[in-house]
């Protein structure tokens, strides 16, 4: 008996199927989720498990060669949810530090004003642990400090944006629903 690669399964007779560019065992089950690809002895062991598109056993594998193998490099990329965000800066360590010494403040004063741990600030401090949102807007309003920078700032080598750059996973795959 073999297990199913997608469910676990144990089968009998597993089928070898190709899902998402991935040749898996699969039981009768799981058969229904990819395209059902005729085993070669000699080069299904070495190519299991390869992303190529070098078999032509579907009309569509011939298109998506062609495409993926220009989609590789080049071009800028692509924006998104996160080029927007802000970033914390670099130095905030520094940031908190100064500011803290500047009002006169102990860290554990400083904790029991944002109602943190003192630990927490000696963490921040030393640069070991990233503040949280939350704990980020607690410091910047009592120290009136800035933290955080605009994302999009350091990036302003690429010039992102544009769909037009190159062929993505969506252009290739072909859903079976």
């Amino acid at each position: 008996m073999v297990q199913c690669e997608m469910c676990g399964a144990e089968t009998a007779s597993p089928k070898t199927v190709k899902v998402e560019g991935a040749e898996l065992d699969v039981c009768d089950d799981c058969a229904d989720f990819g395209t059902e690809v005729q085993t070669q002895d000699t080069s299904s062991s070495s190519t299991k498990y390869s992303t190529s598109s070098s078999s032509s056993s579907s009309s569509s594998s011939s298109s998506s060669s062609t495409s993926s193998s220009s989609g590789g490099g080049g071009g800028g990329r692509r924006r998104d949810m996160f080029d927007e965000m802000d970033e914390v800066v670099t130095d905030y360590d520094d940031r908190i530090r100064d500011a803290r010494e500047s009002e006169g403040l102990t860290q554990e004063e400083l904790a029991n004003q944002l109602n943190e741990k003192a630990s927490l600030i000696r963490k921040l401090e030393r640069g070991d642990v990233l503040p949280s949102d939350k704990v980020q807007r607690k410091l910047e309003k009592a120290l009136d400090i800035t933290l955080s920078e605009g994302g999009s700032t350091d990036d302003s080598e690429w010039s992102g944006g544009s769909s037009t750059g190159g062929t993505t996973l969506g252009d290739v795959v072909k859903r079976k629903d």
